[in-house]
């Protein structure tokens, strides 16, 4: 690491934290030519490689815009889609993988977008898993509402499932 101001190759590490939202580390360090301070931030890369075969850096918002446009008129805040796009990327680099195919990040949309809200879930998924009749979504109503009567919770807490307007 260079020292900004005096261009010394080398500094030492006073102080380390942790980002509030635990994505990286700041770190106060002290260059021992010219004795200024200076902070760095430390995280990891993840790309995200799309259909094209490009890499582009993962990015929480666009999962968030992503996301938005299926929960346009739903009971949604925008802190409940900071927190979607947080536990997606939680979730996206559990796997371990500095690139992480497209359409992983797709599948790792459904799941919360599925508890925050079925319906937005059901417009995100006729979308990304390409619905093309009614039987496309009858299937995946069909899915939901076995979940509902058998929640595999596991833990045995008690698991709430959504209500659908349409019994």
């Amino acid at each position: 690491m260079f020292c900004p101001y005096c261009r010394h190759d080398s500094s030492r590490v006073v102080d380390s934290r942790t980002l509030e939202d635990g994505s990286g580390i700041r770190r106060r360090r002290q260059c021992p030519q010219c004795a200024k301070r200076f902070t760095t931030m430390e995280t990891t890369s993840l790309n995200v490689i799309k259909r094209s075969g490009a890499a582009e850096p993962f990015d929480r918002s666009k999962v968030i815009n992503g996301v938005r446009k299926a929960c346009q008129g739903r009971p949604v805040s925008s802190d409940d889609l900071a927190v979607l796009a947080q536990e997606v990327e939680e979730a996206v680099r559990a796997s371990g993988n500095a690139e992480v195919d497209a359409n992983d990040v797709g599948l790792a949309i459904l799941g919360p977008l599925r508890k925050l809200d079925v319906v937005a879930y059901m417009r995100f998924a006729s979308v990304y898993r390409g619905f093309d009749n009614l039987d496309d979504f009858e299937e995946a109503i069909e899915g939901l509402r076995r979940e509902e009567l058998h929640p595999s919770g596991g833990d045995g807490a008690t698991v709430v499932q959504p209500r659908f307007g349409f019994r």
